[in-house]
């Protein structure tokens, strides 16, 4: 107890910022370092813009499903299955992507990963657009008719976005040298 006061040192003047609060705490600092960590380009590109329209697609046609009476047909559980799996895969996928998550993690070939996890959405889609388009009929009849119908429509054009992700994904991993071997062979 003897040795405290020689450890406390205490000094008046102006306090140092520091300088790893940019922008204190102030909503203005904490924007500029949000936006730092974001990937701002990839928002403007063409992948961005097909994922944004499947997450905003995909949940139209997961809601108008889910707004009716969807349990009458079976079918529409593997409808249903799928279309909210790969929305929320989709809503991982874009903010992994934009947060820059595959700079920090870059032993996983991204672009074989997004070319497998589109191309896989889309065979999963068409299965689940197809059920959805041929259990429609049993709503004919019901004040349900149009949103199932509109849902199959909604199907179709996110399967049709799935689709061109799965090409712009294979246009990207060939564009990377996907085959290791062929980067790694002498000329």
């Amino acid at each position: 107890m003897a040795d405290f006061p020689s450890k406390v040192t205490t000094e008046t003047g102006p306090q140092q910022s520091q300088p790893s609060q940019q922008g204190g705490n102030s909503l203005r600092g904490l924007a500029a370092n949000v936006t730092t960590m974001m990937d701002m380009s990839f928002i403007r590109s063409i992948p961005a813009i097909l994922m944004m329209v499947e997450i905003g697609l995909g949940l139209l046609h997961w809601a108008l499903i889910a707004s009716a009476y969807y349990t009458m047909v079976p079918a529409y559980g593997w409808v249903m299955f799928v279309a909210v799996t790969l929305w929320l895969l989709t809503i991982i996928l874009f903010f992994m992507i934009l947060c820059g998550v595959q700079r920090k993690l870059s032993f996983v070939p991204w672009p074989l990963t997004v070319m497998v996890y589109h191309a896989v959405a889309t065979l999963l889609y068409l299965t689940a657009f197809l059920t959805n388009a041929a259990s429609v009929h049993p709503y004919s009849l019901s004040y349900f008719y149009g949103h199932m119908a509109a849902a199959a429509f909604f199907g179709a054009v996110v399967t049709i976005a799935y689709g061109i992700s799965a090409y712009f994904s294979y246009l990207d991993w060939k564009g990377d040298g996907g085959n290791a071997a062929t980067s790694t062979v002498p000329t």
